[in-house]
């Protein structure tokens, strides 16, 4: 019982981890494409 208690809290804070990681991607991600937005209209102007 104590195994799968231990299993179960790593596996929560794993997942937890996860999200963030992603969730920073995602940021991430969306301010290259607003950047490369801004730099595509600066050279067609």
């Amino acid at each position: 019982m104590r195994k799968i208690l231990i299993l179960v809290v790593a596996a929560a804070a794993l997942s937890t981890a996860a999200c963030n990681t992603i969730a920073g991607a995602g940021r991430d991600t969306q301010a290259v494409g607003s950047a490369v937005t801004g730099a595509a209209n600066d050279a067609k102007q």
